[in-house]
């Protein structure tokens, strides 16, 4: 009895019940095995291409490029050097020879290339001259395997100062500049070159120099170039025993006239200082005298001693 009522219970099913589980069934079945069936049928082994050919061709290709990527590395680079000649070694004569006085003929028998003779003609040609061996490795394009053959084989003559090029106008004044009197220069007058002049002080600190006066309005003491932007103090130590201050002659400034803009203009007046000195000589009326701007809160007395000199109420 417990087995039929367990059957009735559980394994009857209505009619409704038993389609959907038959639908249930064929819709699984339909999607196990319909795709077998229609890759099988599609499928056709007498039709299949032989691709071996391709996979050989893509690794002579591979091969072929990593020749060429090989080849560029070790290559040298850019155009810098001509290759060895492309003449015969047989057609090579090497024979002793002054680069100086050496002619193209002459070049082309040691086996250079006419590129490289030219630079050497045009060289010679701008002044340039070969006082020692090594200075033919100076050539632009000359390969270190041409040099190597032809260095055993170069034979300079007549080389003492009287055979050196002629002194350009810009050597002649570098030693001049080098003579120049220190003790001469005046702060307030001498320009770049002059500045130049001094041990230690290169272009630029010298326009440096010479800008921090104009804005000043000159200098009115020595020590005032120590505090030029980036002039170290060891430096300005070392040229400090060649200045003198010759022109005592200094730009100055009305303080009784002067916009906020031109006050802070000047490297010694900052803003902060400018414009209390402003504000309150349009409250209280003209400055007098100079020192009256000690009146205004922002200008202490080291302030005043440093500006002082720039100053002036006509």
């Amino acid at each position: 009895m417990a087995w039929k009522q367990f059957v009735k219970d559980y394994l009857t099913f209505t009619r409704k019940e038993k389609i959907g589980l038959l639908t249930l069934v064929f819709i699984i079945l339909v999607v196990v095995f319909v795709p077998t069936i229609l890759h099988n049928t599609q499928s056709n082994p007498h039709t299949a291409y032989d691709t071996s050919w391709i996979s050989a061709a893509k690794r002579t290709e591979i091969k072929e490029a990593g020749n060429e990527k090989q080849q560029a590395f070790n290559s040298p680079p850019g155009d810098q050097y001509d290759r060895p000649v492309s003449n015969p070694r047989s057609s090579i004569t090497l024979f002793y020879f002054d680069p100086n006085t050496l002619t193209e003929p002459g070049w082309e028998k040691l086996g250079l290339k006419n590129k490289t003779i030219q630079t050497i003609k045009n060289y010679l040609a701008k002044g340039g001259h070969f006082y020692k061996a090594d200075d033919l490795k100076k050539i632009y394009g000359l390969h270190p395997d041409d040099y190597s053959r032809l260095e055993p084989f170069i034979k300079i003559k007549n080389n003492n100062l009287k055979d050196q090029p002629v002194q350009t106008e810009y050597v002649k004044k570098e030693r001049e500049a080098k003579h120049f009197s220190y003790n001469s220069i005046d702060i307030n007058t001498a320009d770049t070159t002059v500045f130049i002049s001094l041990p230690g002080i290169g272009g630029k600190l010298a326009a440096r120099i010479v800008n921090f006066r104009d804005k000043l309005g000159g200098f009115y003491s020595v020590a005032q170039i120590g505090e030029t932007y980036g002039l170290p103090d060891s430096s300005f130590q070392k040229i400090k025993q060649y200045l003198n201050l010759g022109n005592t002659s200094i730009k100055r400034i009305n303080i009784n006239t002067a916009t906020v803009d031109e006050l802070k203009a000047h490297p010694y007046i900052k803003y902060n200082i400018a414009n209390p000195i402003v504000s309150y000589r349009n409250e209280h009326g003209p400055f007098s005298k100079t020192e009256d701007i000690k009146k205004v809160m922002a200008v202490t007395d080291e302030v005043y001693n440093k500006i002082a000199p720039y100053l002036t109420t006509q």
